[in-house]
């Protein structure tokens, strides 16, 4: 008889509709930082979230996260302690106008989300070898930051914000959450619900800086060698301008 369990699934594309909610939220995932409501997130969203994260793809199927909820504003507090210190460290690396710029940027939400995630790795999970991580060891960190993003585009579908903080000691973060040896912090994360999400990143807003053109960074058979698809580095420019003009799922999903 059959083995029904691993019997594929169809390869057709998503309808319309799907493709559109799947790219919305692509396209407007945001990093939120300073507009975070203090209202709960109900457990049933959180669940859903975090479900998403956990069927990150995982290099040899280690699964090498865990996610530690941060509810308790005492803890919460002394995070934003180390956030604090790295940051005037971090301020001191620009000069100018440029550090009154970075001076002035809003980059946590720590004690503003309701909740904090801290989503780690666990490097020895799946023992010394594992398949897939023999000769890249960094493939278990890469699958922890698939994690992330599941749970940050779910998390865009749910309605709920997220900022990654990332202006933090690691090791102090490590000590302070009592992590284990072995497993690391991979990133810090601050969720909840937003009074609303920025039509761009807000530091594109601000002027830090601008995002670059696709077409300038995708190479054909090599690296380079862009111009050798003149048919994809056209769709590449209009598809992006579609984008930045907010026409994309409007106009390129035919």
């Amino acid at each position: 008889m059959a083995d029904t369990t691993c019997a594929l699934a169809a390869p057709d594309a998503y309808d319309t509709a799907t493709r559109e909610a799947v790219y919305r939220t692509i396209l407007t995932r945001r990093d939120t930082r300073g507009d975070f409501l203090p209202d709960p997130v109900a457990p049933e969203r959180l669940s859903r979230v975090l479900l998403a994260a956990h069927h990150a793809p995982s290099v040899g199927f280690m699964q090498p996260w865990n996610f530690i909820v941060l509810r308790d504003s005492e803890t919460r507090r002394r995070v934003h302690d180390l956030f604090a210190k790295a940051n005037a460290e971090a301020a001191l690396m620009f000069e100018g106008e440029r550090r009154e710029t970075y001076c002035g940027l809003k980059l946590e939400g720590i004690l503003e989300a309701p909740l904090n995630i801290c989503v780690t790795c666990d490097r020895s999970r799946a023992g010394p070898v594992v398949i897939g991580r023999t000769h890249i060891p960094m493939m278990d960190l890469f699958s922890s930051v698939c994690a992330v993003q599941n749970l940050w585009l779910a998390a865009r579908a749910e309605g709920l914000g997220v900022g990654w903080v990332s202006i933090l000691d690691n090791n102090a973060l490590k000590a302070l959450l009592g992590l284990p040896k072995g497993v690391i912090p991979v990133a810090y994360l601050c969720l909840g619900h937003v009074r609303g999400f920025h039509p761009r990143p807000e530091l594109e807003s601000a002027g830090w800086r601008r995002r670059l053109p696709l077409a300038d960074h995708v190479h054909v058979d090599g690296w380079g060698r862009a111009g050798g698809d003149e048919a994809l580095a056209g769709r590449l420019r209009d598809d992006q301008a579609a984008a930045e003009a907010g026409r994309f799922l409007a106009e390129r999903l035919g």
